[in-house]
């Protein structure tokens, strides 16, 4: 199979997903990069409808992502439940490198980090079956570190770098010790690719299927060669025999590409299931996460679209909590917002562009056609005060829709790409997105709504996060005491039979 169709079964960025099923209840967590709450974790029971329940990384004192540069901090965790106790690993690029949070209940609160020796990225738990000697971590066990396996252990694994220009990467594998929380014993490389000359073998998983053991990585780049490849051996230290038809899933041809970065679970029937990354082209949305269906041939995994057309749910939040869909560029120093009456930001030095946690809330884009809008409060005291509607990807390549002591002003980093005067008072801002196109519009809290002009923003394009829509204020550099108020925030989907135009009036 070589095409992928149908809607994700998480829009907008939700990359790297991992997956794992306790009972009739499936918990999945994808990366987030630089952006705070870290690690978010859902909720299913059909593996197609998801419920956000949490992040992982929710408290300032886990972990700090200040400083972080864009598309880097937190990738691809995986998520394992084990003796009643959720195991999540992850890597912080930049920082101390690999570390795991634990958790009796997904939905949080889960543990401060322990932090895990070794190289790389993309780390991976495997919770060995059968009895004997370290179930529980009580032993390092032998000379070979109990790399038999199917004695209970647990097993750690990911991808280190060798040679960064060719894209030669291995994977690699240490004992686990669930209780105690850190690696042990020797270690054992398990692969370096499909092929000589393979680049990017990554993001691999270890399963125990029918007594055999099966490796899945991803390979080729998170790119359009993006690919799934198997392996499998007779113990869990191999040595390990590619399929014979690798890739398993070779680089998709269709409406979604760069497909991969699988993780496969079992359903309560018995059958077997994948979630996995894939991009819709064409729009600043990103990788987003698919789920595909696994059947078996000869014992490889065979990867089928569960074709589904997804629920588009439009957004109307006037703040009465802060739902968790909303983030922070990195992790916030102080807490900047107030919610009950509308959203209050406060005017803060931070600004946008810099690695400070600016004053920023924003959540994901999750369709490639959409219409926001938002009703602001503010009339700026200062020249340097400023607030309004953003569309962000990251630090450099973002577009701010501003008021100020001017009016309107729209800008692309330090450049105004156009400007409109507004008399003092409540003003509405908006944007309408077809793809790459963004046409800014405005209106007076009763009055119909104005266009003020269009931005072909390929600048947004993705690599590993994705633009995420939100609302934000500064001081630029001088200190304040005031807040920007918005009323109100929506997300609207324009029907087919719908004209292009901006839906709340």
């Amino acid at each position: 199979m070589n095409g992928f169709s149908g809607d994700p079964v998480l829009p907008g960025f939700r990359p790297d997903p991992s997956v794992c099923r306790v009972g009739a209840d499936y918990y999945l967590v994808t990366s987030s990069f630089e952006w705070f709450p870290g690690l978010p974790v859902f909720h299913s029971r059909d593996l197609v409808h998801w419920r956000r329940i949490g992040s992982a990384l929710d408290r300032p004192s886990q972990l700090d992502l200040g400083g972080c540069a864009p598309s880097r901090g937190l990738f691809a965790p995986t998520i394992r439940h084990h003796d009643g106790v959720f195991h999540l690993v992850c890597t912080l690029m930049d920082g101390p490198g690999h570390f795991v949070v634990t958790a009796t209940d997904p939905a949080g609160p889960w543990s401060q980090p322990h932090w895990l020796d070794g190289e790389g990225f993309d780390p991976s738990l495997f919770f060995d079956d059968g009895a004997g000697g370290g179930m529980d971590g009580e032993t390092d066990g032998g000379a070979d570190g109990g790399a038999h396996g199917g004695d209970g252990r647990a097993w750690f694994t990911a991808a280190r770098v060798l040679d960064e220009a060719a894209g030669r990467t291995e994977i690699w594998m240490r004992e686990y010790l669930p209780r105690e929380r850190r690696l042990t014993g020797p270690e054992h490389v398990l692969w370096s690719g499909s092929h000589p000359g393979a680049r990017w073998s990554e993001a691999p998983h270890l399963y125990k299927i029918d007594g055999a053991y099966l490796l899945l990585t991803a390979e080729g780049g998170t790119d359009v060669d993006h690919t799934v490849v198997a392996a499998r051996a007779d113990r869990v230290s191999g040595p390990y025999e590619g399929a014979p038809g690798n890739p398993v899933l070779p680089p998709a041809q269709g409406p979604v590409t760069c497909t991969g970065h699988a993780d496969l679970v079992q359903t309560p029937h018995g059958d077997w299931r994948a979630v996995l990354l894939g991009v819709r082209p064409g729009s600043a949305l990103g990788r987003e996460t698919f789920h595909s269906r696994i059947t078996w041939d000869d014992g490889w995994p065979v990867f089928s679209p569960v074709v589904h057309t997804g629920h588009r749910r439009p957004v109307h939040d006037d703040f009465a909590t802060l739902c968790a869909d909303w983030n922070t560029l990195r992790t916030p120093r102080t807490r900047f917002w107030t919610t009950g009456d509308g959203l209050r930001l406060r005017l803060r030095p931070e600004r946008l562009g810099a690695h400070p946690a600016p004053s920023l809330l924003a959540r994901p884009q999750e369709q490639p056609d959409c219409d926001v809008s938002t009703e602001l409060h503010f009339t700026p005291a200062a020249p340097e005060e400023e607030a309004g509607l953003a569309v962000v990807l990251d630090d450099d390549a973002h577009l701010l829709f501003l008021r100020t002591t001017e009016g309107l002003s729209l800008r692309h980093g330090s450049e105004v790409l156009a400007g409109v005067p507004v008399p003092p008072g409540p003003v509405r801002l908006g944007v309408r997105i077809r793809g790459f196109g963004h046409t800014f519009t405005h209106a007076g809290p009763d009055g119909a709504w104005q266009d003020l002009t269009t931005v072909e923003a390929s600048f947004l394009t993705p690599l590993f996060t994705s633009v995420q829509l939100g609302l934000y204020a500064t001081s630029n550099g001088r200190p304040s005491t005031r807040h920007a108020h918005f009323a109100w925030f929506d997300i609207r989907y324009p029907s087919k039979e719908e004209p292009p135009g901006q839906q709340r009036g």
